[in-house]
C-alpha cells in the first residue's frame, strides 16, 4: 500500500476540514504531557501537521511507512527529533511501540483486514486515534442515475485485498469499533465526511478517476463513462464522501487522565 505525494497533498486540506474537532482535541490530550506518538502509514505527514498545533513542544514522533520518499516528507514536518521506520505495517511485531503514549493512523483502517485491527488492539495499552476511514457512503449533486451502481461496485473493490488480506473497506468504522470494544477499549466515534464543492474540482477529478477505475475493475461496465461525465462536471458538482474518526482509550485509564479527554 502506497500513495503518491501529489494525491496526499491534494487531499490534505479536505482531510483537515473533515476531521472531527472534538475527537482531534481529545486525541491530542490523550497523548499526555510528554507525547511519544506512533503514526502508522504516515504518508507525507498529514497527521503530524494536523495535530501539531494541539501538542506541546518536544512531542516526539515515530513515523512508519513503506515509502522512503514519503517518510522523508513526514520527517521534515515532524522535526529533527522524529524517528522514521521504513517497514510494512503487516509486521506488527516490528512496530516501535515501547514508550509510545498514543498511536495514530489516517485513512488507513479501511485498507486493512479485521484480523489486523484485532492483532493491533491486542498489543496496545495506550490510546488509538484512527481518523478518516471510508464508510461506504457517496452522494453527488448533480446526481447521475449510475451513482448508486458505481458506489456499490467501488465498495466491493474496497473490500478486496490491499496487501494484508481482504480489507474492511466501507465496514472499517463499524467493525473497528466493535473489535476495539471487545479488546477492552472505550471507543468514541464521529463523522468526518468530505464535503467537496466546485472549489475542490482538482481533488474531485483525481478522486473520480480512482473511483471509476476501481468500479470498472469490480465489474461496473459504465464506470468509465460515468467517470468522464463526473470529471466534466467537477466545476459544478458537490460530493459528500463518508468517513469516520475513532478514538479508543484503554479501560482503566486513571480518572485524572480521563477528565482531560472530555
Amino acid at each position: 500500500m502506497s500513495f503518491s505525494a501529489d494525491w496526499l497533498s491534494l487531499r490534505e486540506p479536505a482531510d483537515r476540514a473533515a476531521r472531527d474537532d472534538v475527537l482531534l482535541h481529545r486525541a491530542a490530550a490523550a497523548a499526555g504531557p510528554a507525547p511519544v506518538i506512533l503514526d502508522l502509514g504516515c504518508g507525507s505527514g498529514s497527521t503530524v501537521r494536523t495535530m501539531a498545533p494541539y501538542l506541546p513542544e518536544g512531542t516526539r514522533w515515530r513515523l512508519v511507512d513503506n515509502d522512503p520518499e514519503l517518510l522523508d516528507l513526514a520527517k521534515a514536518a515532524a522535526g529533527p527529533r522524529a524517528e522514521t521506520f521504513c517497514t510494512d505495517i503487516a509486521d506488527l511485531d516490528a512496530l516501535p511501540l515501547d514508550g509510545v503514549t498514543l498511536v495514530t493512523a489516517s485513512a488507513l483502517f479501511d485498507l486493512v483486514p479485521e484480523t489486523w485491527v484485532r492483532d493491533l488492539a491486542s498489543r496496545l495499552g495506550v490510546p488509538l486515534y484512527a481518523a478518516l476511514s471510508y464508510d461506504g457512503a457517496m452522494r453527488w449533486t448533480l446526481e447521475d442515475p449510475r451513482d448508486a451502481a458505481v458506489t456499490d461496485a467501488f465498495n466491493r473493490h474496497q473490500r478486496g485485498d490491499k496487501g494484508l488480506g481482504p480489507a474492511l473497506g466501507p465496514d472499517a468504522v463499524t467493525r473497528s469499533v466493535a473489535v476495539l470494544r471487545d479488546a477492552g477499549f472505550e471507543v468514541s466515534q464521529a463523522d468526518s465526511r468530505w464535503r467537496l464543492g466546485p472549489d475542490a474540482a482538482p481533488l474531485q477529478r483525481m478522486l473520480v478517476e480512482g473511483i471509476a477505475r476501481a468500479a470498472g475493475e469490480a465489474g461496473m461496465p459504465e464506470a468509465d463513462d460515468w467517470g468522464a461525465l463526473r470529471i466534466e462536471r467537477s466545476t459544478e458538482t458537490t460530493c459528500l464522501i463518508g468517513h469516520g474518526d475513532i478514538l479508543a482509550v484503554p479501560r482503566g485509564t486513571p480518572k485524572e487522565e480521563r477528565h482531560a479527554l472530555r
